[in-house]
């Protein structure tokens, strides 16, 4: 296994963990779930934090502390729309 695969196996851990937590699931669609813990890994090799991967890392330390996984907007679009923007969490069915 690759060390990416290693951090994405971590991704999905973290993930599911907050999930349960919070009271949300993760996508039931395997193959979006994987896609989006792909780029969930990719920003911590990239950037070294979990930066949301639908969200553009402007740079700015400030600005980017909003973005890091799960962002400051996920409870309100989950709440609005059923699942966050990056579609990781999705409300329970």
């Amino acid at each position: 296994m690759s060390g990416h695969d290693e951090l994405k196996d971590k991704m999905y851990d973290w993930t599911e963990k907050y999930a349960n937590k919070a009271g949300y699931r993760l996508n039931p669609d395997k193959e979006a779930l994987d896609y989006v813990l792909d780029g969930l890994a990719s920003r911590v090799e990239k950037f070294g934090r979990r930066y949301c991967p639908c969200r553009i890392v402007t740079g700015d330390e400030n600005e980017d502390k909003k973005i890091v996984c799960p962002c400051i907007y996920h409870k309100d679009e989950i709440e609005k729309d059923g699942n966050c923007h990056c579609e990781l969490f999705f409300k329970p069915s």
